[in-house]
């Protein structure tokens, strides 16, 4: 919006660069994201939108939350941050970028579906908010919906790059889903639903200390909005032996939102929160990095980049499977990771001592930025 007024009314160049962009999107979501953090968690104190904030059924993690003076913290902060980065990416975005616009509709879309799954929880007593299915169906009916426009714009423009995987280490070898007809189409937009909805969740599954998912966030965003804009140069990628992705680019602009809307929500967040982000928040926050990593052509390198995010969900998926497996036995300590370490101290055995929650966080932030560089290392290593 700001871009093409500018352009249209003054001729102003400053505007088309996207460095500059991306770093405006940044401070404009952070400001906006500061101002209306505490109108909103004033009213959501005031309306007792509070809850138990563990992810598990576990009495000691209800025990210590009710200990630590967080049961009438209050959540559906991730309103606040969302609101705050799509008006970013609004201001500053350029809208005939179709990429964009469909990351803005995934955002909307998975922010829809959390809002209704938190006031669910929060306004019906006893109610656990939507039910895994439901949650699970509307999570992929946003996400066919945006991956088919995105299969559909491949396919009628000739874009066959965009349904194309490219294995990092590798130089050369490609996996061009687009030259097997229906069949390739239908097997991206599988894989694709996969990474996307997997990703959300486990962005949800790690919204569970205070900074925690934030923090990790905007590690994990300002790597994503490196790669993407690595992706759109092309001599860049002609260099780098990377695929080019012209309308990448633009998403560096969506990642500098996501960076500043949530070092704001941080401001809120961090030890000892004011708020907590809740489903409708962290659901659409991973469902963009997903995004991100979709359109830059880098969705087999997210594991590593998101490696905090895909930890934290892969410990809760083998917890449950051999806990149904064994007849009741666990195979961590808690899960996710960060109540083991919270409650015992340790992953896999109890230690002598709980980690402060502090203390978790801030070295879940240091493993992120550690892997985030290593991801970022693989642009060379090819």
């Amino acid at each position: 919006m700001i871009p093409a007024l500018f352009d249209r009314l003054f001729d102003v160049q400053l505007f088309g660069y996207i460095t500059f962009r991306a770093a405006a999107a940044a401070l404009t979501a952070f400001a906006l994201a500061m101002w209306w953090g505490g109108p909103a968690i004033a009213w959501l104190r005031r309306h007792r939108f509070g809850e138990d904030t563990t992810k598990t059924d576990q009495r000691e993690l209800a025990e210590l939350t009710v200990k630590m003076g967080k049961k009438d913290t209050p959540t559906m902060g991730g309103s606040f941050l969302i609101a705050a980065l799509l008006a970013a990416v609004l201001l500053w975005g350029r809208l005939d970028n179709l990429p964009l616009v469909l990351g803005v509709l995934l955002t909307l879309g998975f922010a829809a579906v959390g809002f209704v799954d938190d006031f669910k929880k929060l306004t019906i007593p006893g109610c656990k908010g939507l039910a895994p299915r439901a949650k699970m169906i509307g999570l992929s009916v946003v996400a066919g919906a945006v991956l088919l426009g995105f299969s559909y714009y491949a396919v009628s423009t000739g874009r066959g790059t965009l349904l194309t995987l490219y294995p990092p280490f590798l130089k050369d070898v490609t996996l061009g889903l687009a030259g097997f007809g229906v069949l390739g189409v239908a097997a991206f937009l599988a894989f694709q639903w996969l990474v996307v909805v997997g990703t959300s969740n486990a962005c949800n599954i790690t919204d569970g200390l205070d900074g925690l998912a934030a923090g990790c966030m905007i590690i994990t965003g300002l790597a994503l909005s490196v790669f993407c804009y690595v992706t759109g140069r092309a001599d860049w990628t002609s260099y780098l032996h990377l695929p080019h992705v012209v309308a990448a680019a633009e998403m560096t602009v969506v990642g500098g939102a996501l960076c500043g809307a949530c070092l704001g929500f941080l401001w809120y967040n961090a030890f000892p929160a004011k708020v907590f982000m809740g489903d409708s928040g962290s659901l659409p926050l991973g469902g963009l990095l997903a995004w991100m990593a979709l359109v830059s052509k880098q969705e087999l390198v997210l594991p590593l980049v998101g490696f905090v995010f895909f930890a934290e969900l892969g410990s809760s998926w083998l917890q449950t499977r051999w806990f149904k497996s064994t007849g009741g036995k666990r195979l961590f300590t808690c899960a996710p990771i960060h109540h083991g370490l919270q409650l015992k101290g340790g992953i896999f055995a109890p230690a002598a001592a709980p980690w402060h929650e502090v203390t978790i966080v801030v070295r879940a932030w240091i493993v992120a930025a550690l892997c985030a560089l290593a991801a970022l290392a693989l642009l060379k290593v090819r």
